[in-house]
C-alpha cells in the first residue's frame, strides 16, 4: 500500500474488484475472528461492528454487507481507522504468542497467512483495473518495466506426456500445522490420462495478436454460446487493458501497473487478462484445446518450481526464455485449464465457517493454476487450484493450451 493515497484505496473500479481499504481491514478480521475472539480468553475486539462490516462471505458468521458494490461507498471508517485495527490485531497476535499454542490455533494463523497472500494479489490486479479506469492513467510503479535478458521468443513446439496413471492432488506431511494446503487440493487420488500434448511455453502477444488479425472476435464457430453472447453484448474486440494507439505499429497500447507501453514493445511476452472464454476461442482457432486441470499438474509436477512471480519485482508477464522443457508453468499467469471447479473425490471442507473458503464455490466456475506475476513467491505449488467465473479477465490470466495426441 505505500505510496497509496486514502483515495486511491477508496475505489471499487467494478463489482469484480474490492476498495484496497477493505482488502486491509478484510485480512485483519480474519485473524481477529477466526484466532484471536475463539482463542485469546480477555481478547477486546477493536470495534464491535467490524465483525459484520468486513465480513465477505462467511454467512454462518452472521450478519454481512449484503452487495460487494457498496464497500465503496463507505468513507467511514476512515484509512487511519483500518490502519489501528491492524496494529491492534497485531498486537494482540503478538499477545498470543507470548503463550503455548495448540495444533488448531496454528492451523488457524497459516490459513490466514495464505489468505493475506492471496489478498496481496488481489489489490494488485485491483488497483491495476482502479488506475485503469482513472481518465489520468495513473501507474502503480513509474519506472519502465525492465528488459528481458533473452532475445525472441523460442519457438513454438509441443510436449509429449505418454498418460498413463497419474497421482494428483496435495499429499499432506503427517500431523504438522506447517505443512499448509488448501483443502480443495486434498485429498491426493489417482487419474488415468489418454497421451496428450501441451505446448513448451505461453501463448505470446504476437501470436494472440494473430487471432485478432483473422477476426477472432467477429466469427462464432471459435466461441462457447455463453462467451458469443459476452463478445456482443459487451463488444470484446481485445484482451482486457489493449487500447486502441494509431502511434504503435501494431495500433495497440497496453495498461501495465507500470503504465501504458506500446504492444510492440511486449509481442513475445505472455499474453494475459484474457476470459476462460478468449482462452478457449483462441485454442479452437489453432486447431487445439485447453489442458484439463489434471493433465496441467501432471505436467507441472515435473518442472522445477520457479518462475516470474511477485518477488521478482517485475509486476507484468516476461518472455519466455527457452531454459526448460515446459516453461512459465509457475508464474508470469494464471493458466484456463478445460476443467470445472468441483471437488476431488472424497473431498470434505473444513467444519464450521471455515468450510465456507473454497467448497460453496464449486458451482459455474473454471480452475486456472500456476500463478501469476503478482503471486507471492511461496504461495505456490503444483497442486493449487484457483477458481473463477469464465467470463471473468481481471486477474492476470492466459492460455497454455494442448492436444490429444494421435495414437500411430
Amino acid at each position: 500500500m505505500a505510496g497509496l493515497s486514502a483515495e486511491d484505496q477508496m475505489v471499487q473500479s467494478c463489482s469484480d474488484a474490492s476498495p484496497l481499504k477493505w482488502h486491509q481491514a478484510h485480512t485483519t478480521w480474519f485473524f481477529e475472528t477466526f484466532v484471536l475472539r475463539p482463542f485469546l480468553a480477555d481478547y477486546k475486539p477493536f470495534r464491535e461492528e467490524f465483525h459484520w462490516l468486513f465480513n465477505s462471505y462467511y454467512i454462518s458468521l452472521g450478519e454481512e454487507i449484503p452487495e460487494k458494490r457498496l464497500r465503496s461507498s463507505f468513507s467511514r471508517p476512515s484509512l487511519g481507522d483500518v490502519v489501528a485495527f491492524r496494529k491492534h490485531v497485531d498486537r494482540e497476535m503478538e499477545r498470543l504468542f507470548a503463550h503455548s499454542i495448540d495444533v488448531e490455533v496454528c492451523r488457524r494463523i497459516v490459513l490466514g497467512l495464505n489468505h493475506e497472500q492471496q489478498h496481496q494479489e488481489l489489490t494488485l490486479t485491483d488497483i491495476k483495473h482502479a488506475f485503469f479506469s482513472n481518465p489520468l492513467r495513473p501507474s502503480y510503479r513509474s519506472c519502465a518495466l525492465p528488459k528481458d535478458r533473452t532475445r525472441g521468443v523460442p519457438t513454438f513446439e509441443w510436449r509429449n506426456h505418454e498418460g498413463g496413471v497419474n497421482e494428483v492432488g496435495y499429499s499432506p506431511n503427517g500431523d504438522n500445522p506447517l505443512d499448509f494446503s488448501f483443502d480443495n487440493e486434498t485429498p491426493r487420488h489417482r487419474v488415468y490420462l489418454q497421451p496428450f500434448q501441451i505446448a513448451n511455453r505461453s501463448v505470446t502477444c504476437r501470436e494472440y495478436l494473430e487471432f485478432m488479425a483473422d477476426d477472432g472476435y467477429s466469427r462464432p464457430g471459435f466461441w462457447l454460446s455463453d462467451g458469443w453472447e459476452l463478445v456482443k453484448q459487451s463488444r470484446w474486440e481485445a484482451p482486457l487493458y489493449w487500447e486502441r494507439d494509431t502511434c504503435d505499429e501494431t495500433g495497440w497500447r497496453v495498461v501495465t501497473l507500470r503504465g501504458s507501453h506500446g504492444l510492440s514493445d511486449l509481442l513475445d511476452t505472455a499474453v494475459c487478462h484474457i476470459s476462460f472464454y478468449e482462452a478457449d476461442a483462441f485454442a479452437r482457432w489453432r486447431g487445439c484445446r485447453l489442458p484439463t486441470e489434471v493433465e496441467w499438474e501432471s505436467i507441472a509436477s515435473q518442472e522445477p518450481l520457479q518462475g516470474n512471480r511477485l518477488n521478482a519485482g517485475r509486476l507484468h508477464p516476461a518472455t519466455a526464455s527457452g531454459a526448460a522443457s515446459v516453461e512459465q508453468l509457475f508464474g508470469d499467469c494464471w493458466e484456463w485449464t478445460a476443467s470445472a471447479y468441483t471437488g476431488y473425490p472424497g473431498y470434505k471442507s473444513l467444519p464450521g465457517a471455515l468450510g465456507e473458503y473454497n467448497g460453496k464455490f464449486m458451482s459455474g466456475q473454471m480452475i486456472l493454476r500456476g500463478g501469476s506475476c503478482v503471486t507471492p513467491a511461496d504461495h505456490i505449488r503444483a497442486t493449487y487450484r484457483n477458481f473463477f467465473p469464465p467470463r471473468n479477465a481481471l486477474a492476470v490470466f492466459r492460455n497454455t493450451f494442448g492436444k490429444v495426441r494421435r495414437r500411430s
